[in-house]
């Protein structure tokens, strides 16, 4: 059990790393608002990370990947809160270089961040889809299946939860170490560019 362990905390680290919507809107959130918003997204994404684990330990996402309708209302809808939060950025940044350098937008508000963060895990039919077929792969045999598929859902929101507060910090230090709300602008239009392509992507996609 503890090999296996092991090794399932191993796969969800390389899960968490591999950039996609929720690190993107991490970024976005911390370039946009501080710690404070950065940790509110953070939240609120593993608390939707947490229910769809939860929901694939129960069988009920083998109802979204049954349905196409299902999978494609979340699909647009996830891909409509990619598009909206990287047109934010971009024009943000365009509206803050033409106020004058000094000019910074007020610093989005903790409940907003986690709205953002739970709207967008939640619209993500990939993340629903993606626990019913991860998940029962690291059941040891001859466990009970559902408290195993429930402790892995507990170990991979914990493993996911260090990597983003890991990603928060150094993004902070990286801000300390670059002069200027310039530089800060520049990454937030660059977070919006990835968001909106995301978003593109996800409208593409197929089942």
């Amino acid at each position: 059990m503890s090999s296996t362990l092991l090794a399932f905390c191993g796969a969800a680290l390389v899960l968490a790393m591999i950039p996609g919507p929720s690190t993107a809107v991490i970024v976005r959130q911390a370039l946009r608002g501080g710690r404070r918003a950065a940790l509110a997204t953070i939240a609120a994404n593993e608390l939707g990370l947490l229910f769809w684990a939860s929901v694939a330990a129960l069988g009920a996402t083998a109802l979204v990947a049954a349905s196409e309708v299902a999978y494609d209302a979340l699909r647009l809808a996830g891909a409509a809160v990619l598009i909206v939060l990287g047109v934010q950025s971009i024009l943000g940044r365009r509206r803050a270089g033409a106020a004058g350098s000094e000019a910074r937008e007020p610093a989005a508000g903790g409940w907003s961040a986690f709205r953002i963060g739970l709207l967008t895990i939640l619209a993500n039919p990939k993340a629903a889809v993606f626990a019913a077929s991860f998940l029962p792969q690291f059941v040891p045999t001859g466990a009970p299946t559902l408290p195993a598929l429930l402790l892995l859902s507990l170990v991979w929101v914990a493993v996911d939860t260090a990597w983003y507060l890991a990603l928060v910090l150094l993004l902070g230090r990286l801000q300390a170490a670059m002069a200027g709300d310039r530089v800060r602008r520049t990454l937030e239009a660059v977070s919006g560019v990835i968001l909106v392509a995301l978003g593109v992507r996800m409208v593409l996609e197929r089942p």
